[in-house]
């Protein structure tokens, strides 16, 4: 279904009743964002992407700066540089030069930005109709950093720190597609998240976690992190950042920004006392300028999301059962 595609709760299960379970291996086993490697003395992160994202050019990006940014994000919340990336194209008979001619530039420029190189590809062309223009799947290598926090465990009273606005990827999406019936000035997110791992690393941060919130959105994210564990998590509504116009076509739609797709957007755990540092510093950047501490871990209840409203209630944020929007990435 399209539901094992969105990041969510029918993922996870795919993921450990079949693919983890055919390869399990203690490098597998975390499930995290990217796979951590030794390599003699040398520890790098490694990782693999898809992207099938419709429409393939949408406000603010396409497939191709999506692609690249997407996997050198999944490396940088590893607390590795990104290094080097790999490309295979799926590509549709009939497709127009000039429009693969403008992915691979965007790629180009994406790559620059993010300091990689693409230096392996592979290409396939199928039939008329067996795809949907262009598919593209990435994989990164990236430099595990020495990052002692970063080999610590999450515990309750550590804070959690977000770089800034959510949903803009998944309204933006939804904007291009046609599935609103008015204009919005909103922009995919879509964009690279190193320089501010890179600034928190400098800056001696006490980092212990650290996730791009992309399908399934920060919800998704934070039960990730939560699931099976002796913590849980507490969110406060009204420190959560979120443009008035996503906002407004969440309303009307029935969606909930906390599960809605971003693409440039850095989720961080601190140690308790750290979080306004850390906020300072991201707040630094341009991409980083509406960041905030949102929440903390707590002792209870363990294994939860919970997030208390503005009004003063609470409520349980679950892991997304279903696919609201999908094909987002």
């Amino acid at each position: 279904m399209l539901g094992h595609g969105d990041g969510g709760r029918l993922t996870r299960k795919l993921i450990e009743d079949i693919f983890a379970k055919a390869f399990n291996n203690p490098e597998l086993a975390p499930l995290a964002d990217a796979a951590i490697l030794d390599l003699d003395k040398n520890k790098i992160a490694f990782t693999t992407d898809s992207y099938v994202v419709k429409p393939i050019f949408f406000p603010g990006s396409d497939i191709g700066r999506l692609a690249v940014f997407g996997t050198v994000n999944d490396l940088a919340v590893m607390g590795a540089k990104p290094r080097f990336l790999s490309a295979g194209f799926i590509l549709e008979e009939g497709l127009p030069l000039e429009t693969l001619e403008r992915i691979v530039a965007s790629m180009k420029e994406a790559a620059q930005i993010a300091g990689v190189k693409l230096v392996t590809g592979d290409t396939k062309v199928v039939e008329r109709g067996s795809a949907d223009n262009i598919f593209i799947n990435t994989a990164g290598i990236g430099e595990i950093l020495d990052w002692p926090s970063m080999a610590a465990s999450p515990e309750p009273g550590d804070e959690i720190v977000l770089s800034g606005c959510i949903g803009d990827h998944g309204v933006a999406i939804l904007a291009a597609r046609g599935e609103l019936n008015f204009s919005l000035p909103v922009e995919s997110d879509c964009g690279p998240v190193w320089p501010l791992v890179n600034a928190l690393h400098r800056e001696s941060v006490a980092v212990k976690w650290m996730r791009d919130p992309t399908r399934g959105g920060v919800a998704s994210a934070l039960n990730e992190l939560a699931d099976g564990k002796d913590f849980g998590v507490r969110l406060f509504e009204d420190k959560i950042p979120v443009r008035k116009a996503v906002s407004s076509a969440c309303e009307i739609l029935g969606l909930d920004p906390l599960y809605l797709a971003n693409e440039g957007k850095l989720i961080a755990v601190v140690k308790k006392g750290g979080a306004e540092k850390a906020k300072k510093i991201m707040a630094s950047f341009p991409t980083g300028k509406d960041a905030e501490v949102i929440g903390e871990l707590v002792a209870n209840p363990a294994g939860k999301v919970i997030i208390r409203t503005q009004i003063g209630g609470a409520r349980v944020l679950s892991m997304m059962a279903g696919a609201p929007l999908p094909r987002i990435c």
